[in-house]
């Protein structure tokens, strides 16, 4: 258990400075438990909290662990180039945060991206030593062929890696349709190695990292949702 000063609480979940945020406790703009504090030196218990702010709940977490069904054309960068970034589909609070992705997807790529402000956690999700498995389902520019898929299983040469890197898994969906699972986490790898074999990659989809999928999470294109302890345990490696 642990207390801190309402002013201290509200700046930690990402509502602002110090000074806008005891401007809306003194406004009577925040509720704890769903009682009205105005005072913004009150000490407060963080365990099971609830805040209320401008009508919304918001349960106070130490750190946040997002899932992002994630769109095309938005890039996975807190400072976005050519196209907005994955940060202005979450509520502005996550950017006071210093929210982040946990790895990327490329701008044109969908689905699943996992986002945070635990640096550990970031870091140790990141990892490549991990193993943990990612589905993705790629749409190809060339027909799926049995020796495209046995080719992706056995192991395709990037030319700036050492040795060849193969699918866990790789299954034809449809004409143009491919599902197929890694463990590396490479650099633009699904796309990489189809053209390796041979192929083209003209679209790309994530649906699953580890044992945790956008099916089960239930979250529509541009959603996101908070992952839960229940969440996370099905990101550890296999």
């Amino acid at each position: 258990m642990s207390k801190l000063s309402l002013d201290r609480i509200l700046q930690s979940q990402g509502f602002g400075t110090r000074k806008y945020c005891r401007a809306l406790i003194e406004d009577g703009d925040v509720a704890v438990n769903g009682e009205i504090v105005d005072n913004y030196k009150a000490s407060i218990e963080t365990e099971d909290l609830v805040l209320t702010v401008f009508d919304e709940e918001w349960r106070y977490r130490p750190q946040v662990y997002i899932a992002l069904h994630k769109p095309a054309n938005f890039e996975c960068s807190r400072k976005p180039s050519h196209h907005p970034g994955v940060l202005t589909l979450l509520p502005e609070q996550f950017t006071w945060r210093e929210v982040q992705p946990v790895g990327r997807l490329d701008h044109d790529t969908t689905g699943l991206l996992l986002m945070s402000d635990d640096g550990p956690f970031i870091h140790a999700q990141s990892s490549p030593k991990r193993h943990v498995p990612k589905v993705y389902q790629a749409t190809t520019a060339e027909p799926v062929t049995e020796a495209l898929v046995a080719q992706l299983l056995e192991g395709v040469q990037l030319h700036d890696e050492p040795a060849p890197l193969r699918a866990v898994s790789c299954i034809r969906r449809g004409e143009h349709q491919l599902e197929i699972v890694l463990e590396q986490g490479k650099y633009h790898q699904v796309k990489r190695m189809l053209a390796a074999a041979g192929n083209h990659c003209s679209a790309l989809h994530r649906s699953q990292i580890g044992g945790l999928t956008l099916d089960a999470l239930g979250i529509k294109e541009g959603g996101w949702c908070f992952l839960e302890p229940e969440h996370l345990a099905l990101l550890a490696p296999a």
